[in-house]
């Protein structure tokens, strides 16, 4: 009993510290969070006889106030003596919202943005960004969620064991796996229970994962195709003009037993199902306005002067990561998958199609034919070449044409590399700033249907430019208009391959919504 004792007061000292230091107060899992960041090990719940954190901190009255705020449980400390200096320290902080900060810059933009009558562009307060999981990380939590609710303290270990790593929310940019979470609040709700914070998927998408069932060809995803006979193989008006009748040809009875014994001489080529795409291509998104602001992320680099990036949109990142989720789902099927398999015929250049890479299906444009065995396809919506086996493809469904390719070719606005190819360094540089950062993309123009932009990280004190960096390194000269991509005049698979979208082609742009997670 006097250890417990001890134990409940070194407890209280740590939960009120932690408390206090959060101006806005914890939520039981953040708590959890936190104390396990600081402390390397869970709260000592069990020890101290508790099932759950709330039923915890609802023992330590003189140390935790429990409030709500629009349904959420919030944890604020009460200052003793010792600890009202530091408490009244961190009231007076100042806090600016993320709404109010890119307000004040939307409003900003069109003044601030870079003119072709400067030397270089202006620099402009930006507001500060959340980091963000990447569609393949949202998707794997969405997977480890949709059999069933999960406790908090037993994610790390779910994930390592379904997926064979960690979930590596750090590298990310996020602090802890509940500000992680609460990026994804979209999907994923965190309730409270006597066991502990539980992870439960939105009851929306748990319900249509149940109701969905084993895919089927459905009228409202077929192309316009011509009715199939099932016995279209056997009719004899099928044959070849110089085929003989069927009557006056010779029989080898070997091969007649061996048919009824449901052994094939040959075997027969497989149907193409009447939804699978063949002679079609993804579109591209419309066109971005010149001189606005957008939420970006790089998601490939060759170099400084040919990217491609994804924009951070509810209306875009949201549906790629439900359609690889979808796929995934309707692909793991064996019965599906077997349908969808390509013949030897239909593996050709510039045929749309998918692929199966680390148990995740990504939509793919087939480059080149490298042999018998493989072939270097294009993923329409991350931007890069690999060569593939030709067992991991198979035919797209009809219906996942509707999602236009999400990558979008880029090149660094305003700049030319000072050697005349950018260096193996400046393009480590650029990668490094680019690493998992959601960032500012401030439109310049479109040059032969590649983005020029300028890409700024605002998710440090001082917004970073990042053409000022490569410049102020060396590696850049700001040459005041856009050169076109010599990279991409070798080769732009998106221009092979995508054709552009119907605002495109009519000279139409959009506005991208601002992202405020």
């Amino acid at each position: 009993a006097s250890k417990q004792a001890q134990l409940m007061e070194v407890l209280k000292k740590e939960v009120r510290a932690m408390l206090i230091a959060a101006k806005a107060g914890l939520t039981p899992e953040q708590l959890e969070e936190q104390y396990m960041d600081m402390v390397c090990k869970p709260l000592p719940l069990q020890d101290l006889g508790f099932k759950s954190t709330l039923e915890l901190v609802t023992q330590m009255p003189e140390v935790v106030r429990v409030c709500s705020k629009n349904g959420t449980l919030i944890l604020k400390a009460i200052a003793d003596d010792t600890t009202k200096g530091i408490a009244k320290l961190v009231a007076n902080q100042k806090v600016k919202t993320r709404a109010k900060a890119w307000k004040k810059t939307a409003t900003k933009a069109n003044a601030a943005s870079p003119t072709k009558n400067s030397k270089t562009p202006q620099s402009f307060p930006l507001s500060a960004r959340t980091p963000v999981l990447p569609a393949t990380v949202k998707a794997d939590l969405q997977d480890l969620l949709s059999s069933s609710p999960l406790l908090l303290v037993d994610l790390d270990k779910a994930f390592l064991r379904r997926f064979g790593r960690a979930f590596q929310y750090r590298q990310y940019g996020f602090l802890s796996v509940s500000e992680a979470l609460r990026s994804v609040s979209d999907f994923i709700v965190v309730e409270q229970t006597k066991a502990g914070s539980l992870l439960v998927l939105r009851k929306y998408l748990t319900n249509e994962i149940e109701q969905e069932q084993v895919p089927q060809a459905c009228a409202a995803e077929m192309p316009p195709l011509e009715p199939i006979c099932e016995t279209e193989s056997f009719n004899q008006a099928a044959l070849p003009v110089n085929s003989e009748p069927v009557e006056a040809q010779a029989v080898d009875l070997g091969d007649h037993l061996k048919q009824l014994q449901g052994f094939e001489p040959f075997p027969p080529t497989p149907e193409i199902p009447p939804d699978a795409v063949q002679d079609r291509s993804l579109c591209s998104l419309p066109p971005l306005k010149r001189r606005c602001l957008v939420g970006v992320i790089v998601e490939f680099i060759v170099s400084p002067s040919q990217f491609y990036i994804h924009i951070c949109s509810r209306e875009t990142s949201y549906k790629l990561q439900d359609l690889m989720f979808e796929m995934r789902h309707v692909y793991s099927h064996k019965v599906a998958s077997d349908k969808y398999i390509m013949p030897e015929s239909a593996v050709r250049p510039g045929q749309l199609c998918c692929v199966m890479v680390s148990r995740w299906w990504y939509r793919v444009v087939i480059h080149r034919v490298i042999n018998d065995q493989e072939v270097e396809v294009f993923y329409a919506d991350y931007g890069q070449l690999q060569i593939v086996r030709k067992s991991w493809l198979r035919f797209l469904k009809w219906h996942y044409l509707k999602l236009p390719a999400q990558a979008i070719p880029c090149s660094l606005a305003w700049v030319k590399p000072v050697q005349g190819t950018w260096s193996s360094a400046a393009t480590l540089l650029f990668k490094h700033l680019c690493r998992f950062k959601e960032l500012v993309g401030i439109v310049d123009e479109y040059v032969n249907g590649v983005l020029y932009l300028f890409l700024c990280d605002t998710s440090t004190k001082e917004d970073v430019y990042f053409h000022t960096v490569l410049k102020d390194m060396g590696y850049a000269d700001v040459c005041g208009e856009n050169l076109p991509s010599q990279e991409f005049k070798e080769l732009n698979p998106s221009a092979l391959y995508v054709r552009p979208s119907e605002k495109q082609e009519n000279a139409e742009v959009v506005e991208p919504e601002p992202c405020l997670q």
